[in-house]
């Protein structure tokens, strides 16, 4: 190869072996910044398209998140509700079959049933105050749907069951007394059936909470293996990285050193002249 002052091809080779290794260290170096071995669409442009709709994924299972533990929260009130109710039936049944005792005077009749009254009442106070978020299952026939995908194509149903009183569960009229010893006698037939009614819609409203707490629990395990996955894809070593980093800082270094050596070649033609 001819030796000349206007072409240096060691230099020209020596400077593009520098700007690889440049380019690699910027590219190492960003790895380790942002802790991403696919950043953007220019590192891996289909593995950035998988990542993205992985992502996508991930943020509407939070949609799906929350409208379950919406869902969850009203079964819950209704749960809570319906226990308060099992209670209060339970402690009028006592006042009715105390008003059905026939050896009672008139008075201990009327208290009786002024007690069973003020129960009665609090039926309706507390299944009106059984909501969350504007949604209950107790006094209606609404049902409650939650998500359950992340397109919104499917979905899980907590059913409605009316605790009110005078309904086919809680058959106690809410006008129902026990002034009387006859229907202080009638009372406490129709307060076992409601008890009965009652215990089997709180074991179906139980149920629905429980599904909807298991598909939530699949659902948040889903996200991680997603989030998991998108790691597998996008993730750097860093620890891989940092050994690559201190290996194409020494090249960098040697690379400068033979570009410099490269670029002196031409001043030896000065000794020809001298």
């Amino acid at each position: 190869m001819a030796i000349s002052v206007n072409t240096n091809y060691g230099a020209m080779v020596a400077l593009q072996n520098l700007n690889a290794t440049t380019k690699q260290l910027e590219i190492t170096q960003q790895r380790i910044n942002t802790g991403l071995k696919v950043a953007g669409p220019k590192d891996n442009g289909a593995i950035f398209a998988i990542a993205q709709g992985m992502r996508s994924d991930v943020q509407n299972f939070n949609s799906v998140t929350n409208s379950l533990n919406r869902a969850i929260s009203v079964v819950d009130t209704g749960v809570a509700a319906g226990t308060a109710v099992s209670d209060l039936l339970k402690e009028m049944k006592e006042k009715a079959l105390a008003a059905k005792d026939t050896a009672i005077d008139a008075n201990a009749r009327a208290a009786y049933n002024a007690e069973f009254t003020a129960l009665r009442d609090q039926i309706t106070k507390t299944l009106s105050n059984a909501t969350f978020d504007g949604s209950t299952l107790v006094t209606g026939s609404t049902n409650i749907t939650a998500l359950a995908n992340t397109d919104g194509s499917s979905a899980i149903t907590a059913t409605a069951r009316n605790l009110s009183l005078g309904g086919s569960l809680v058959t106690v009229a809410a006008a129902g007394n026990v002034s009387t010893q006859a229907a202080a006698s009638t009372m406490v037939a129709t307060i076992e059936t409601s008890l009965n009614n009652l215990n089997l819609a709180l074991a179906q409203l139980g149920t629905d909470s429980k599904k909807l707490g298991i598909h939530k629990e699949f659902v948040s395990k889903l996200s991680d293996e997603l989030q998991n996955g998108i790691g597998n894809l996008v993730d750097a070593d860093v620890a891989v990285e940092s050994a690559r980093l201190q290996s194409l800082q020494t090249r960098q270094q040697l690379g400068i050193s033979a570009l410099s050596i490269a670029n002196q070649a031409p001043t030896v033609l000065l000794s020809l002249f001298r």
